[in-house]
Formats: structure tokens, sequence, C-alpha cells
């Protein structure tokens, strides 16, 4: 049996009883159609200002303003939104229309419950000695001292450096709390005092600088003397296996091993020999030059410029000095 069929023996019966419950059935039939239409129609309206919003967005990207400045205004008609009123007035500003795009940001932070982001950032009033120090937050610069202004920072830790050229830096570690107004004095130490002993002996005075001169060009002489006579022992190695290696040479039957081991040792002694013949004829040349110069240090410079020029070869050296 249907529930109409109910419906109407039982108002059959009751007629009166019956007449409540009627108007409460219709009360909310006509209650629950007006909501799902409502329900429908912000669907509608949700997703047509999506469309809107979505071609607002690729015109803005193919530089459009004006075109994205209809869709996004159209998107925001259809279904008011705080991200849709954002796009608005950064399009304006795109269009230079400077004016409109600072009325629609004023909205933008009234619609965006500002008052939210204001209890999340306090101030810092930020002070150093001497002044002129170099700020910063968070390893972030905010300006020289003296500030005009507190810093404006979020809330939490904040760490706080200042610092001045010549003087060590010095940071801060404040805690900053919602509306706070947190001052940070931040005074530098002073500059290093200055070596007195190492400047008082620096540079040295001339009896000094004339006994390390000396030194110099005593040990000079002495290794260029080292030097010459290693030349020497090696070119005496070298020429003796050389001998060694044309005698083997003469002789029959040889071994090949032995004339291989001959040319190794001649070369090598050869080589070691005008390595150091070399160096001798360049640490004797700069020697004699610093001997000369102290010689005449204490006369007048006159003439020409002295000039020294030192070229070294695979098998040679050449040494030349212009006064």
């Amino acid at each position: 049996m249907s529930i109409l069929s109910l419906f109407a023996k039982r108002t059959a019966k009751h007629p009166r009883t019956a007449l409540g419950p009627l108007l409460a059935l219709l009360a909310a039939i006509s209650a629950t159609v007006p909501a799902a239409e409502a329900r429908a129609q912000d669907a509608a309206s949700t997703h047509e200002a999506a469309k809107h919003f979505q071609r607002g967005v690729s015109l803005y990207g193919e530089a459009d303003y004006r075109a994205a400045l209809v869709e996004f205004k159209r998107a925001y008609a259809i279904a008011p939104n705080i991200a849709v009123l954002y796009n608005v007035g950064e399009t304006q500003f795109q269009l230079q229309d400077y004016a409109a795009a600072l009325t629609t940001f004023d909205r933008f932070l009234a619609d965006g419950n500002i008052e939210i982001l204001r209890s999340r950032v306090g101030h810092l009033i930020v002070t150093s000695a001497p002044t002129g120090a170099d700020i910063t937050v968070d390893d972030q610069p905010v300006g020289k001292t003296p500030l005009d202004r507190p810093l404006l920072v979020s809330i939490g830790r904040r760490k706080v450096v200042a610092t001045v050229p010549g003087r060590p830096p010095v940071s801060r570690y404040v805690e900053v709390a919602a509306d706070d107004s947190v001052t940070v004095a931040l005074p530098l130490p002073a500059p290093a005092e200055a070596d007195t002993t190492a400047s008082a002996s620096w540079p040295p005075d001339a009896p000094h600088e004339s006994h390390l001169g000396t030194t110099l060009r005593v040990a000079g002489w002495i290794g260029t003397a080292l030097l010459a006579g290693g030349a020497g022992v090696f070119g005496y190695l070298a020429t003796d296996e050389s001998n060694q290696l044309q005698k083997a040479r003469a002789t029959f039957p040889v071994a090949g091993g032995t004339l291989a081991h001959a040319s190794n040792l001649t070369m090598t002694y050869a080589i070691a020999a005008d390595s150091l013949a070399a160096a001798a004829v360049v640490l004797g040349g700069v020697t004699l030059v610093s001997t000369i110069a102290s010689h005449s240090a204490d006369s007048p410079a006159r003439g020409a410029a002295r000039e020294v020029r030192v070229g070294l070869g695979p098998t040679s050296a050449r040494f030349e000095m212009t006064f």
C-alpha cells in the first residue's frame, strides 16, 4: 500500500488530525526545493566563474592585460573571491592604472583579514654605537644605523647583526611577540690596537738590513760554489761514462744491455751537470748584482739604471748585466 493511500485513509477517519502533518510535509517540500535550486545555481555560477578566471590567467600570460582584466572582473562579479580580486589589482597595475590598482588592493587587504597578519608581526628598534653600522635581520640586510623607523619583523626568534669595517661584528638573538616593540642595542668593540712592536721593527734599520744582506750574499756565494762543484763532479762522471761507452762500442762482441746502461748513465750525468751549472750561473749572477749594489748604496745614484738579464737553454746559460 502506498504512502498516499495510507494518508487518504487516515484523512477519511481523522480529517482534523491529518491536517497538521500535511501542512508540515508541504512546508518541508517548499523549503527543500529552493535550497536544492540554490545549490545548483551556486555550482553553475562557480563553474562559470572558473572558466572566466582560467581564461583571464591565459590572457595575462600572453600579456593581453586588457582582455585579462575583463575576464577577471567577470569572474569576480559571478563568484566573488579574494584570489580573483588580487588578479584584478595586478592586471590594473600592469595597465598602469595605478589609482584603480591601489583601490583594488585596499579591498583585497580589507577582505583578506589583514588583522590576522598584524597579529603575526612585531617591531625591532635597533641602535648601534658607533652609528653607521650595517644591520641584518636573519642574515637579510635591512639598512644602516641610525634607522629612520622601527623594523617590521615576523614574530619568533630573530637574529640581529651589526657590522662596521675594522671592527668585529656583534650579533644578538631576540624573542619577538605579536605587537611587540623590542629595543636592541648593539655596541661594537673598538678596533684592535696596532702592534707597536712590529711596526717599530719594520722596516728594519740600516745596520740590521746591512747585516742581513751580508749574510744572504755570503750564502749566495757558498751556494754558487757548491753548485759549480756539483756541476764539475757530474761533468767528470759524464765524461768518464762517455769514454766507457766509446770503448764498449769498439769492443766485439758486446751485449746490448751494456751499451744501453752506459748510454743512460752518460745522459743522466750530463743533464745533472748542465742543470747544476745553470743554477750556479743564476745564483752567482744574482749574488754578484747584490754585492755590487751593496758597495754603491752609500754613493748617489748616477747614470742609467742597472739591468740584469738571465737566459737559460737546454744546454746553455746566458747572463748579461748593464750599468
